[in-house]
This record gives C-alpha cells, structure tokens and sequence, in this order.
C-alpha cells in the first residue's frame, strides 16, 4: 500500500493529497464523480476504469455508455462512487486516460466511415510521446474503428508496431520499407530487390516511390521488374504503390492545372470550382462564403502531396499501361477531413496509411469529473449541475 501511495502521490496533483489529509482528519464521506469531455467523442475509457479499479479496488464504476458510443460533447460518461479520501488523488491520473483515447476513438471513426471500401494501416507511434500515449491512442482507434466496423467499414486492420497490433487483431506489426532503403539503395527499383530478397516470403510488395520525385518513372520501372521480369504475380505476390508526396511538391507530370484537368476529368465535370462544389455538395459550398473550407478543399484536390489528382492520375496511368493489379496506399495526413474530400471524389485509394487519428489540439482531450454528491447529498459547484441529473 505505501508503494501504491508514493506512485500515487508522486504522480497526481499536490492538491489532491492535500485534500486527502484534510478528509482523513475531519471525516470520511463517499463522493460520486461525473466524468465528461467538452467535444464529441466515442467512448474509449477501459483504460481509465482498469486503473481506477486497480488502485481504487473498492470503487464503484458505473459505465452510462458501452464501449464504442458516440457522445456529444459534455455528456456524463462514466460515474466513480466511493471514499473520497480513496479517490480524490486519482482524479488526475484516471483523466490522463480519457481523453487522448475517446478523441482518438472518434476521429478514427470518422476516417475509416468516410471511408468504408477501404482498409487503414495506424503508423501514428512516431508522432507519439512514448508506449503510455501511444498504446493509449491506438487503443482508442481500435474503438473507433470497431464502431465503424458495426456499421459496414473495413476499418483498421493493423499497426505499424507490434505493441499496438493486438488491438487491431493482428500478431505483429505490417509494413515494407522506410524512404531511409531508397537513399541506401540508390535507387526505388534497387531497394524494392533488396527487400523482395530479404523478404522471401512476404506477399504483399509494397514500393515506396516519391523519394527521387519520379513517382511515375519509377513505379512504371518497379511494375515492369515485378510482373514482366520476375513474374512475382505468378508467385502469389501482390504489389502495391506508395504515395506519400512531400506536401511542398507536385507529383511527377503534374501541376496546379494539370492536376485540376484530371480531377475535373474524373469527375465528369467542367471546371475547377465545378469540382469543388461536386465534392463539397451545393448547399456547403454555397455557405462557404469567405471561401476558408473551399480553399482547404481545392489544396487537397489539385494542390501538391497526395492530392486526389495525384492518386487518380497514378491510377490512369497504372491502368493504361496494364497494370491494374497494382494497389494504391495512400499516406500522409489523411485525418478525418482529408479522408472526408478524397471520398467524395471518389479517389482511387486501395489502402490508408495514417496517424492522424492523433487529437490535433492538445485541449480537444482534456476530460473533466467532478464530485456531484457527498454521502448522497447533491452539491457541485455552479455551472455542473446538469451532472446530477
């Protein structure tokens, strides 16, 4: 117990054990806290309640929501009832569980939703402070993606890690190879060789190629080694293209008005505002009056990175070169609104690589609980009352 205390205390707010010292000389009294986020969310808290039933394990928990919910902000998720002197130091440390994994929950959802043909590979771990966030932030995925799973989405089907791959029902983590092979290489073909020989039994090949800025030469030349020259196809191996342009660059062949040709063309449409308005709808577009969201939209149709254009004309040249057996995973900042805009024009994406599940402001997961009844009797500071109900 004194080595639970010390982790404890080390760890929550000095306040806290404070007020733990106060209760313990003037009185015990059972306390009952509401627990909520002041953003939508789905629920993702069984990291919170395992902590709480295991350093608390006399607490009561009440779940007002399963696992996977979707919530409006400010609504009471969970309840803890028990010794206040037992629970006040683990406010902080239980809250630090809540809100990285619902926002990550919810964001996921809405990815992998928008979405649905389309399976999702989590590469956020780099961009994550350590296992604790991490891990925490997969887990919430995971729920989001199980949700949209219920709703017909192929959702997540794996990690790029091996800690994280178990919430998404896979052994080990998944992936080829880092833009670090190409440059070792000296060239994308040489490193797609080098990995297909220290790799013999993986199927599926996938080639990374924006590295020299020749997405299209160099898939084409990977295409042709693969399926002309190795006959890797025959083999039972699947070969797929990575696009993960840098965002301060056109794809190889294009520019800003080859690029809104491609889409306008894709989208049988005439016109670079004609498309937008197709993908953003009439009515949304039309209130869009300062032109902030229509801007946003028509970067990530016709703009540099992995724009639409850029995944559409790889696929219409993959395609007229009779390569249609080529997937296309698509990288780099596919948060829930780039993966909103690429459905709606009806990208040609076979897979998503993404960590932008990942909460995009810090204060989106800040959670809060406070106490609402003292030995049965309700009182909470003004403005919270509605956690009593």
């Amino acid at each position: 117990m004194a080595n639970k205390d010390s982790f404890v205390q080390a760890r929550t707010d000095k306040y806290f054990t404070k007020t733990k010292h106060i209760v313990e000389i003037h009185g015990e009294k059972e306390v009952t806290y509401g627990v909520f986020i002041r953003r939508d969310i789905i629920v993702a808290v069984q990291p919170a309640i395992d902590l709480i039933k295991k350093l608390c394990p006399e607490a009561k928990v009440i779940r007002l929501h399963p696992e996977g919910t979707i919530l409006p902000a400010e609504t009471k998720i969970f309840t803890v009832t028990g010794p206040f002197s037992k629970l006040v130091e683990l406010e902080t440390l239980f809250l630090q569980k809540v809100g990285f994994a619902c926002v990550s929950a919810y964001n996921a959802y809405k990815m992998t939703s928008a979405l649905p043909e389309v399976p999702f590979m989590d590469m956020h771990a780099r961009h994550a402070t350590g296992d604790d966030m991490s891990v925490l932030c997969a887990y919430g995925a995971s729920v989001g993606s199980n949700t949209a799973k219920i709703q017909g989405a192929r959702g997540f089907i794996g990690s790029a890690n091996d800690i994280t791959s178990k919430f998404y029902g896979a052994d080990k983590g998944m992936g080829t190879m880092p833009h670090a092979i190409i440059g070792y290489a000296g060239s994308t073909l040489e490193s797609v060789k080098m990995y297909v020989k220290a790799n013999p039994d993986d199927i599926n090949i996938i080639a990374l190629v924006d590295y020299y800025g020749q997405e299209i030469s160099d898939s084409l030349h990977v295409a042709d080694w693969f399926y002309n020259k190795e006959c890797l196809n025959e083999q039972g191996k699947m070969l797929g293209i990575r696009l993960d342009t840098h965002g301060g660059r056109f794809v190889e062949g294009l520019d800003y008005d080859k690029s809104v040709r491609v889409v306008c063309d894709w989208l049988h449409v005439y016109g670079e505002y004609a498309a937008v308005k197709k993908v953003m709808g009439a009515r949304a577009y039309d209130m869009d009056t300062l032109h902030i969201t229509t801007d946003r939209v028509r970067k990530l149709l016709f703009g540099t990175g992995v724009s639409a254009a850029n995944i559409i004309n790889m696929r219409n040249i993959l395609n007229e070169n009779d390569y249609r057996d080529v997937k296309i995973i698509a990288s780099s900042g596919f948060n829930p609104f780039k993966c909103d805009i690429m459905a709606k024009a009806g990208a040609p994406i076979d897979m998503v690589g993404t960590g932008s599940f990942l909460p995009e402001k810090l204060s989106e997961t800040y959670a809060t609980a406070d106490i609402y009844e003292y030995d049965g009797v309700v009182s909470i500071k003004v403005g919270r009352e509605w956690l009593a109900e």
